[in-house]
């Protein structure tokens, strides 16, 4: 996978999939925000307790059994997507989208002190409740530690791509832990490079902002019952908003 790689704007394309259903609903784009029609079908709203999954497509194995929209996602788990498979799903006060082609390990049992998501590869977009302990993502190039936050992370083995789209996260460089930043972000203000051979000097390098939507984050947070802490014109999914 190609971290730099430009945003596909196909309607093929699964990371847009979320969108233009949304679109073709009636959620009208503007400049001052989302707009929202007086009907959506598939409307994202918080999962009734014992369901994790809110959409499945494509190959989606979970621990190495196809998943369904009656699978559950736990601790322990090992998420695997296929070249057409995305998941959407929720694990406690957390949400996320698994895009295509990735490996996502679900790392320590509830309870435990320190949980993390480990992305092998590919992309993934989550949102994490606030929580006392720090949570961790880590790739083969990076760990990012959070408490509460929106985060969309892509990797693969030699770099990865981290946007704090809002919250508080430390990014650890795997070989540089003296590069390590503390960022603290509101509106998708500091997307880092994290590389595990330097490139120019350096493992961790600022970058541009690309392959993930407000849209997407606001349908995540529906998903556990909050909403996005930036400013639409008209929440569309009225819950509580994130108080950043």
């Amino acid at each position: 996978m190609n971290a730099a790689e430009s945003h596909d704007h196909s309607e093929s394309d699964p990371r847009r999939r979320l969108l233009l259903r949304a679109l073709a609903a009636g959620w009208l784009v503007g400049g001052s925000g989302w707009a929202r029609a007086d009907t959506f079908g598939a409307r994202p709203r918080k999962l009734p307790q014992g369901k994790s999954i809110f959409e499945l497509d494509g190959k989606v194995l979970i621990n190495g059994v196809r998943a369904t929209r009656d699978s559950r996602i736990q601790p322990g788990d090992v998420i695997e997507t296929g070249s057409d498979g995305r998941l959407v799903g929720v694990i406690g006060s957390d949400a996320l989208i698994v895009r295509p082609q990735s490996r996502l390990e679900i790392g320590a049992a509830a309870g435990a002190t320190r949980g993390f998501f480990r992305l092998v590869n590919g992309a993934m977009l989550s949102v994490f409740g606030k929580r006392d302990d720090t949570y961790e993502i880590r790739t083969p190039a990076a760990t990012i530690g959070i408490r509460g936050t929106g985060v969309y992370t892509e990797a693969d083995a030699d770099k990865s791509y981290v946007c704090l789209c809002y919250g508080k996260a430390q990014l650890t460089p795997v070989t540089r832990p003296e590069e390590a930043e503390l960022l603290s972000t509101t509106h998708h203000d500091a997307p880092r490079f994290l590389f595990r051979d330097p490139v120019q000097g350096k493992c961790l390098t600022p970058a541009p902002f690309f392959n993930h939507t407000d849209l997407e984050l606001m349908a995540l947070e529906a998903l556990v019952g909050r909403s996005v802490p930036f400013w639409v014109s008209e929440d569309p999914y009225a819950t509580p908003r994130r108080d950043y």
